[in-house]
């Protein structure tokens, strides 16, 4: 398991997320708390809630959400802190993002749950709080839209932790380092050369254009 220093820090970058997102828009106090609790501690209910083993972070740790209702205020209060850096919201969704991942499939290894149900509860945990974020302000998750890689990045931190501590038996702070490398660095690359999940695929016409090609070599072939 992570340190708890460590899930809290998750806690905290999420919920500056949350922060970025209610000054974008424009919310009040309550929509300011609101994202905050959502973005920091969304994934990791997701997460309990499937696992249904444990308990769940959001209700037993004694300052998580503590933690996001004093940042929530103190985005409403100085929202000008945060504005004098254009890039940070960029960051912040990065960096909260690997956080979490790190956090999930921590979890999922403690409970010894299988390679990939690890994996997939480590990209719940990454991606959950910016999912529920958009669903509650009536937009279309961003991981189900066409984007610069960012559930594809969650799921790489996730199997690079998984790798490091099952395949090399790495200490705990080595394969956190990894992670957030990996999750930051994909995200990163990703963004600078505007690589984009695929959509809109649809291979049927290929498929039956080779299907008919294949049909007459073979009818040649046959006709000799």
């Amino acid at each position: 398991m992570v340190p708890e220093w460590l899930d809290l820090a998750a806690v905290v970058v999420g919920a500056l997320a949350g922060v970025l997102a209610a000054q974008e828009r424009k919310l009040d106090l309550v929509g300011f708390v609101g994202l905050c609790l959502i973005c920091a501690l969304g994934g990791g209910l997701l997460r309990d809630c499937i696992m249904q083993t444990g308990s769940v972070y959001a209700l037993s740790s004694h300052l998580a959400i503590p933690l996001c209702v004093l940042t929530a205020l103190v985005g409403f209060v100085f929202p000008h802190t945060v504005k004098h850096f254009p890039n940070l919201y960029e960051w912040v969704d990065m960096v909260s993002v690997a956080l979490f991942v790190v956090a999930g499939t921590s979890k999922a290894l403690s409970h010894e749950l299988y390679a990939a149900s690890v994996v997939l509860m480590g990209t719940i945990t990454g991606v959950g709080g910016g999912m529920l974020r958009d669903v509650f302000l009536g937009e279309i998750p961003q991981v189900f839209r066409r984007s610069n890689l960012y559930a594809l990045c969650a799921v790489a931190g996730s199997v690079a932790y998984y790798l490091c501590i099952k395949g090399f038996n790495a200490n705990e702070y080595v394969a956190v380092a990894v992670t957030l490398v990996t999750v930051v660095l994909l995200r990163r690359v990703s963004l600078k050369l505007d690589i984009k999940s695929p959509a809109d695929v649809d291979l049927a016409p290929k498929v039956a254009n080779a299907g008919k090609r294949l049909t007459r070599e073979l009818r040649t072939r046959k006709d000799r």
